[in-house]
């Protein structure tokens, strides 16, 4: 039996992958706020300032020495935050730090500055300066443009990370699974190739004993015959792994029972076979014959495992709701699959038995979605009734 660990590793591995992205976006999201924070508040306090200069300047003197460092080092020290000055009907008097286009008539540019007061109005309150009596103007404010993509940054840097993260998992996912076809393959060529040596041998041998006329009228002589057919048959599926098959119509009922007519007399004889179909005779599907044969004998012998070698196996050919396709189920009255089990089936290394390498079905899937282009999976299935297999053929 093929350890599961060896092939949880690709989960934990994706497992790590995202746990880092994660970690990774959280930190900066976290870390970005608290700067966004900060620069909001120094933002504050310089708006705030600035309308202090403002009052100053309304109240002094004309005379005063002090406007020229109010303006100089107050008024004008304000180089990224955009304000709009208004009277108090928000008329605009005076703007700094927005960039409006050049050469516009005086209309156009205090419509573009109101709608630049109606979009700061939903940042931040307005800023009062006033003299009771004299006058009462406004400051509309909103955040700089570096605070304004300072907000956005972290956005931007999780989309990368999780882009990142993504092509890293399929990446990954892509990697072991070329790992995995390469292992499928090496392995079936290299059965294909030790069965060759012994498969030659028992031929030569059949031939033998069906010229002899020692063995005239023996039917265990036949019998070998039948079994040296099958060795030819799997030798050739093995080679078959790792190729493109070549995929013919073939009438499924047909294909069908032949592949049970070899299973019959090779299982318990308290397993009883039932075939049925809902098209004709003629109907075909697009299938490799020696390779389609050995996804129902997996799937059949599992059942019959399931069933501890009692029960019955109904093999129907059925509509599909994929476009030109046809289905076929396979059902069998064993134990079921718990649901959380029902796709880990599929996984090469899971079984159940204390003995087995756990890739029948694996093989099974392989065989059905890569070479037949189609798919392989649970219907249905409760535990202590049996499982529902259905195979979706392209027509």
């Amino acid at each position: 039996m093929i350890p599961t660990s060896i092939y949880s590793k690709k989960a934990r591995i994706k497992l790590l992958i995202m746990t880092v992205a994660l970690v990774i976006g959280a930190s900066t999201v976290i870390y970005t706020n608290l700067l966004v924070a900060k620069l909001s508040e120094r933002e504050q306090q310089l708006i705030d300032l600035y309308a202090k200069g403002l009052r100053y300047m309304n109240n002094a003197d004309i005379n005063s020495g002090n406007l020229v460092f109010i303006q100089e080092e107050i008024i004008d020290a304000n180089r990224s935050v955009p304000v709009i000055l208004t009277d108090e009907n928000e008329e605009p008097i005076a703007y700094k730090n927005l960039t409006l286009p050049g050469k516009i008539s005086k209309k156009r540019e205090n419509n573009l500055l109101r709608r630049e007061i109606a979009k700061m109005k939903l940042q931040h309150k307005p800023i009062v300066v006033e003299e009771p009596g004299v006058f009462k103007n406004y400051i509309f404010y909103k955040d700089s443009e570096l605070l304004t993509q300072l907000r956005y940054y972290p956005y931007v840097q999780l989309t990368v990370i999780a882009c990142l993260s993504l092509i890293a998992y399929y990446a990954f996912s892509y990697s072991r699974k070329a790992e995995q076809n390469r292992v499928w393959v090496g392995l079936a060529k290299e059965t294909a190739h030790q069965l060759g040596t012994p498969l030659s041998s028992l031929m030569a041998w059949y031939e033998y004993m069906k010229g002899s006329p020692r063995f005239d009228n023996e039917p265990i002589v036949e019998e070998l015959g039948k079994d040296v057919r099958r060795l030819e048959i799997i030798t050739e599926r093995f080679s078959n792994i790792g190729s493109v098959p070549i995929l013919k119509d073939e009438p499924l009922k047909k294909v069908v029972e032949n592949a049970i007519g070899y299973l019959r007399n090779r299982v318990s004889q308290k397993v009883a076979f039932y075939i049925e179909s809902e098209f004709p005779e003629e109907t075909t599907a697009k299938v490799n014959i020696p390779l389609f044969e050995w996804v129902i004998e997996n799937i059949c012998k599992n059942a019959v495992d399931a069933m501890d070698g009692k029960g019955s196996i109904t093999l129907r050919i059925t509509k599909s709701n994929t476009k030109n396709a046809i289905a076929l189920d396979i059902q069998d009255t064993g134990k079921g699959i718990p649901k959380t089990k029902q796709e880990e089936v599929f996984v090469p290394g899971f079984t159940t038995k204390k003995r087995g390498w756990g890739l029948g079905l694996a093989l099974a899937r392989r065989i059905i979605e890569n070479y037949h282009q189609g798919r392989l999976f649970v219907k249905n299935s409760e535990v202590g009734k049996g499982t529902t297999f259905r195979m979706v053929l392209n027509r």
